[in-house]
């Protein structure tokens, strides 16, 4: 794995795309915070740049870098959970613009998986994440389901867990809104 990370982590720093595997399924990844590698993102996924994609985070201490007044309720939110949970935050912020949706907002979900944990402490930055699919076809749900037209357009392919069949939930999603307003998305 150690060598695997080494690559992913060169590739992202270089502003390029990786296809690895994350808590949930595999996504389509790439530096948070660099416009043109997200850009280059939504032209993998032939997807409009309004919909936005989410953040992969480790460490729930580095929130307040890229959401302006967390509300209060998220840390609990953060805390509670046991299984994968997307959190759509207001007031993003040190991301690139492309990403953020056009009310201000931002998906974060905290990743636990050993990969995507070891591979975020190194980069010390958010990972975009986005299921490795063309826009409106089904998300693979596991390695082998990726068509070839995604697997040619990245710049690298993760191989920790190709071979992992392990069924995965997806997240659920939960939009915090003004007045500690709470919005589940999707159970």
């Amino acid at each position: 794995m150690h060598n695997d990370l080494k690559k992913a982590l060169e590739v992202l720093k270089s502003g390029g795309i990786i296809l690895y595997p994350t808590d949930t399924i595999w996504g389509i990844g790439c530096d948070a915070t660099n416009p043109e590698a997200v850009t280059r993102i939504y032209n993998i996924k032939k997807r409009e740049d309004s919909k936005s994609m989410l953040v992969l985070m480790e460490n729930p201490a580095l929130l307040d870098r890229y959401v302006d007044d967390v509300p209060e309720v998220a840390w609990d939110l953060v805390e509670i959970t046991t299984t994968p949970l997307t959190v759509i935050y207001p007031n993003a912020k040190n991301l690139a613009s492309n990403l953020i949706a056009e009310d201000g907002s931002i998906g974060i979900r905290f990743t636990k998986e050993e990969f995507t944990s070891q591979l975020l402490q190194r980069f010390r930055r958010p990972l975009v994440s986005t299921s490795a699919n063309i826009s409106g076809e089904k998300s693979p749900a596991f390695f082998d389901e990726i068509s070839e037209e995604i697997k040619d357009q990245v710049d690298y392919i993760v191989e920790y867990r190709q071979d992992d069949t392990t069924p995965s939930q997806p997240s659920s999603i939960i939009k915090l809104g003004p007045g500690g307003r709470i919005d589940i998305i999707r159970k």
